[in-house]
């Protein structure tokens, strides 16, 4: 599955992105998302349902985006599936990012 990133507004700002968020993607969407928030800054919501994969280029884009607004704005990521929560679990990132259901 090509990676796609879907976004709407409304209380916050939440971000669909589908398919592999690899090393071939990460600065994409890092870049893509970051210019989102700048134009609504706002909490992030990452709903992760259609995020079949995720890498550590992945892992460290999530972060870049995350320390970028957390001054200001809360990072929550859900709907994910349960071997990328199991990665953010393992790389205790699940302290960093609310992760709901």
């Amino acid at each position: 599955m090509a990676f796609e990133i879907h976004s709407k507004v409304e209380d916050n700002l939440k971000i669909f992105p589908a398919g592999e968020l690899d090393i071939y993607q990460s600065e994409n969407f890092k870049n893509e998302v970051l210019s989102l928030y700048k134009e609504n800054p706002m909490d992030i919501v990452f709903d992760f349902e259609n995020l079949e994969y995720i890498d550590s280029t992945g892992l460290g884009a999530l972060i870049f985006i995350y320390k970028s607004v957390y001054e200001n704005n809360k990072v929550k990521i859900e709907n994910v599936k349960p071997n990328i929560k199991k990665l953010f679990t393992i790389t205790k990132l699940d302290t960093m990012f609310m992760i709901g259901d």
